[in-house]
C-alpha cells in the first residue's frame, strides 16, 4: 500500500471495476425481498449540484442491502426538464444573438435534443465519480420512446375516466418566457407598491392595479358589510378614462370591509378569485393585457363613433407594457379629478416567475388540465392507512395539507421541448380527438379529416410524476433473468429519497398518478433530505459567491470526503450547513482509514501477548455493527456516520491499535475488526474501503461491494 492514500489514482479504476464487473446489477436471491430505489432524475441539461451529491443517502441505502444479500435495484435516468432545459437553451441563444422563434419547431427541437445529448453524458460520468452504484444497465430518459409511450396511454386513461378535461381558465402566464404554469411554479414575492384610490360613480375603491380597470365588469362587496347593503344588486353608471360604463354591485363575503374602502372591482379575466366570482355571476371574460406582456386596445379602437379624446387615450395606451401604461394611466386619473389618493406603503405578495423573476399575468387561456380531486383524495387515504410512511414523520401532515390544497393542475406548456400533447383539433367541429399515441386521420366526432395536433407539450412534472411505475415498465439494456418483470418485482420500490423543497412538486405527484395507474402507492417509504447551506447557513447562490462545486470538491479531497462529509452529523429534513474545512476534515478521516489498514498490512511482528482484552474488543465491534445497522434500517443515517467515525479515530486507531502494540489485543482480532469496520464503513466511504480492501489477504476474492454485510 502506499504510503498515502491519493483518490485519483484509485476512483476511477474502482469504478469501472465495479461497472464492468455488473455489480450494480440487482442478483435474486431466494428468500430475500427486493430492494429497489429510482433515482430522482437529474435535469439532462446542466452539470450536478450539491443537492445531486445529496444522492448519497441513496447509494448508503443501495450498498448496504445489496451487502445484506437483498436483490438491489438503483434505476438511474435523466429527466429532459422542459421548461428548465428550453431557457437555459434559450439564453444560448440569446448569447448568440439569436431566440427560439428564428427556427422551424422541428429544427429547434433537434438542436435542444442533441445540446441536451451532450450534457446529459456529463452529468451521468459526474455522478459515477460520486460512486453512486447505479444499474446503468437500465439506465432510462423520460423522452425516451417506451416511455412516452407510458405518459401517452395515462393521459389517454385520465381522459376517458372525465380526469382530464380541455378547458378555458385562468393561468399562471410568464409573458417573458411564454409559457403558462401551474400553481406551485409560482414564486410569491412580498413588494410596496402604491396603492391607488380612485373615483368609481358613487364609491371608492382601491386597487394596485388600476391597468386593468378597462375590462371590470362588477363591483363586490362583503354582504355583511352595512355601509354597502343596499347597493348589492344595483347597477351605477361609473365614469372611466375611457367614458361611463355601467356595473352591478354584487355580493361576495371573501371581501374584506377592512381592506381599502371595503368595495372590489371585479375583474374575470386578470385575477383567479374574481374568475371564480365570474364564473358565479355569468360574467363577461375579457382582457385587457396580451400574452406578451402588453395592452390591448383594440377592442375599443375597433369601435365606432367613440369620443377623439378617448380614442387618443387608447392609441397612447395601446401597446405599452403593464408598468408603463399604469403611470400613463395614473396621470390621466389626476387629470379627470378621478385619483381621491395614493397610499405608497401597501405591502403584499404577488406572483413571479420562479425562473425569470417576470411578474406572472393571470390570464384566461383554453388549456389541458388534471381534475386533482379524486386523484388527491386517493392519495390520502393511502397515507393515512400507512401505505406509504414519511421521515420524518412531520412531513406526513405536509402532505396531506398540499393534497387537500391542491387546484386542479394545468399540465399544458407553450414550449417545444418536451412531450407533445396526443391531442388534436377538429378545424370543422372543434371537438378534440384524444389519442394514447397514435396519429389520427379524422375527427372522432364528425369523422372529416381537417385535425391539427395541439402544439402544447406536457408540463414536465406530468411525466416525471409516473417515473417509478414508467421506468420500471420498460425493458432496456442487457437482458437479465427478471428484466422482463421489473415491474412486477420491484414495484412498489421501497423508498424515495429527495429534497423536502419538491415535496408538493414531485412527490405527492408521484403518489397521485402512481395510484391512478397501477392501484399501488410507487414507493413504502418518503425519505426526505434538507437543503445543503453554506458555512453560514445562508442558501449557496451564483450572485452571493459561496457555492460549493462538487466536483471541485472531489478533485481536492475525494469523492470519500464530499460524500462523508454530506452525512456525517445531519438529520432527515432538516437543512445543513457545509464548508470545505469540513470537506478537508473528512478528507483526513479517509487518510486515517488508509493509515489502519497500512499499518496492518506492513506490520510483521504479529505480537502474541497476554491477549488480556480480545473479549471486550469482540463486544464492542459487534456492539457497532448492531447499532450502525439499527441505525442505517431507521434511516438515521448521520448517527450511523458518527458512529463510525468516532469508533475509527478514538477507539480503533487510539485504543486497539495501541492495545495489540501492548501484546493486548491478537493479530487476528486486531485484522477481523477492521475487516468488520471496513464493512460498515463501505456504504459511505465506498472508494476508500474497497482499495484498502484489495490489499488485505485471508479474504475472498470478491470485491467489498458484494461482500456480506
Amino acid at each position: 500500500m502506499d504510503k498515502t492514500y491519493n483518490p485519483k489514482s484509485v476512483e476511477e479504476k474502482i469504478y469501472q471495476m465495479w461497472e464492468s464487473g455488473n455489480y450494480f446489477s440487482p442478483r435474486k436471491t431466494r428468500g430475500k425481498l427486493p430492494f429497489s430505489i429510482v433515482l430522482p432524475p437529474p435535469n439532462a441539461n446542466a452539470d450536478l449540484h450539491l443537492g445531486h451529491a445529496m444522492y448519497v443517502i441513496e447509494d448508503i441505502m443501495i450498498r448496504y442491502h445489496r451487502m445484506k444479500g437483498d436483490p438491489s435495484l438503483w434505476l438511474p435516468g435523466a429527466d429532459h426538464a422542459g421548461f428548465e432545459t428550453q431557457y437555459v437553451f434559450e439564453k444560448q441563444l440569446v448569447k448568440e444573438g439569436k431566440n427560439r422563434f428564428d427556427y422551424p419547431r422541428e429544427e429547434l427541437y433537434q438542436m435542444i435534443w442533441d445540446f441536451v445529448q451532450k450534457n446529459r453524458g456529463t452529468m451521468e460520468n459526474q455522478l459515477r465519480r460520486l460512486g453512486f452504484s447505479l444499474d446503468w444497465s437500465r439506465n432510462t430518459f423520460t423522452l425516451d420512446p417506451n416511455i412516452v409511450e407510458i405518459v401517452y396511454k395515462t393521459f389517454k386513461k385520465l381522459y376517458d375516466d372525465g380526469l382530464v378535461y380541455r378547458g378555458t381558465r385562468l393561468v399562471n402566464y410568464c409573458t417573458r418566457d411564454g409559457t403558462g404554469f401551474s400553481d406551485l411554479e409560482v414564486k410569491y414575492v412580498e413588494r410596496n407598491d402604491p396603492l391607488y384610490y380612485m373615483k368609481y360613480g358613487p364609491f371608492t375603491i382601491a386597487t394596485a392595479r388600476p391597468e386593468t380597470k378597462f375590462r371590470d365588469t362588477a363591483l363586490a362587496v362583503n354582504p355583511k358589510d352595512k355601509r354597502y347593503k343596499d347597493a348589492i344588486g344595483k347597477t351605477y353608471d361609473i365614469t372611466g378614462l375611457l367614458g361611463p360604463v355601467k356595473m352591478t354591485v354584487i355580493p361576495d363575503p371573501h371581501v374584506d370591509p377592512a381592506f381599502g374602502t371595503g368595495i372590489m372591482k371585479v375583474t374575470p379575466a386578470h385575477d383567479p378569485h374574481d374568475f371564480e366570482l365570474g364564473q358565479k355571476f355569468n360574467l363577461p371574460v375579457t382582457p385587457i393585457i396580451n400574452f406578451r406582456g402588453r395592452m390591448d386596445f383594440s377592442w375599443f379602437l375597433a369601435k365606432k363613433d367613440v369620443d377623439p379624446k378617448y380614442r387618443a387615450r387608447a392609441e397612447i395606451y395601446h401597446g405599452k407594457k403593464v408598468a408603463e401604461a399604469r403611470a400613463l394611466m395614473v396621470e390621466d386619473l389626476k387629470k379627470d379629478g378621478l385619483l381621491v389618493k395614493v397610499d405608497e406603503q401597501y405591502i403584499h405578495r404577488i406572483g413571479t416567475c420562479y425562473k425569470c423573476g417576470t411578474i406572472i399575468e393571470p390570464l384566461p387561456m383554453e388549456q389541458w388540465f388534471v381534475k386533482v380531486k379524486p386523484l388527491a383524495d386517493a392519495s390520502i387515504e393511502a397515507i393515512k392507512k400507512k401505505k406509504l410512511s414519511f421521515v420524518p414523520k412531520r412531513f406526513e401532515k405536509r402532505a396531506i395539507q398540499w393534497l387537500t390544497d391542491f387546484h386542479d393542475w394545468n399540465i399544458s406548456r407553450q414550449i417545444v421541448w418536451g412531450i407533445r400533447i396526443p391531442a388534436w383539433k377538429c378545424l370543422d367541429c372543434k371537438e378534440w380527438t384524444v389519442t394514447a399515441g397514435s396519429t389520427p386521420t379524422t375527427c372522432s366526432k364528425c369523422k372529416n379529416n381537417h385535425i391539427e395536433q395541439d402544439t402544447d407539450t406536457f408540463d414536465t412534472w406530468f411525466s416525471s410524476g409516473q417515473w417509478p411505475f414508467a421506468t420500471l415498465r420498460v425493458a432496456q439494456g442487457k437482458p437479465s433473468d427478471f428484466r422482463s418483470n421489473d415491474f412486477d418485482y420491484f414495484y412498489p420500490t421501497s423508498v424515495m429519497e429527495t429534497g423536502y423543497d419538491i415535496l408538493p412538486w414531485w412527490v405527492c405527484r408521484m403518489i397521485m398518478l402512481g395510484i391512478y395507474a397501477t392501484g399501488d402507492v410507487p414507493f413504502h417509504t418518503v425519505y426526505l433530505h434538507g437543503l445543503v447551506r453554506d458555512s453560514k447557513g445562508q442558501k449557496m447562490s451564483k450572485s452571493r459567491g459561496n457555492v460549493i462545486n462538487p466536483l471541485k470538491m472531489i478533485d481536492q479531497y475525494g469523492a470519500d470526503s464530499l460524500r462523508m462529509s454530506l452525512v456525517y452529523g445531519t438529520a432527515s429534513g432538516n437543512d445543513q450547513s457545509l464548508s470545505e474545512d469540513k470537506i478537508r476534515g473528512m478528507r483526513n478521516f479517509a487518510n486515517k482509514v488508509w493509515n489502519i489498514g497500512r499499518f496492518i498490512m506492513s506490520d510483521t511482528n504479529k505480537f502474541k501477548g497476554t491477549e488480556t482484552k480480545n473479549n471486550e474488543v469482540r463486544k464492542k465491534v459487534a456492539t457497532l455493527v448492531k447499532t450502525v445497522t439499527k441505525k442505517i434500517d431507521s434511516y438515521q443515517f448521520g448517527q450511523a456516520a458518527q458512529w463510525l467515525y468516532e469508533f475509527t479515530w478514538h477507539t480503533f486507531a487510539d485504543s486497539y491499535i495501541e492495545d495489540y502494540k501492548k501484546g493486548e489485543i491478537s493479530y487476528a482480532i486486531l485484522f477481523n475488526s477492521f475487516i468488520a469496520l471496513l464493512k460498515l464503513l463501505h456504504p459511505f466511504m465506498p472508494f476508500v474501503t474497497e482499495a484498502i480492501w484489495s490489499h488485505l489477504p485471508q479474504k475472498t476474492n470478491e470485491p467489498l461491494i458484494i461482500s456480506h454485510w
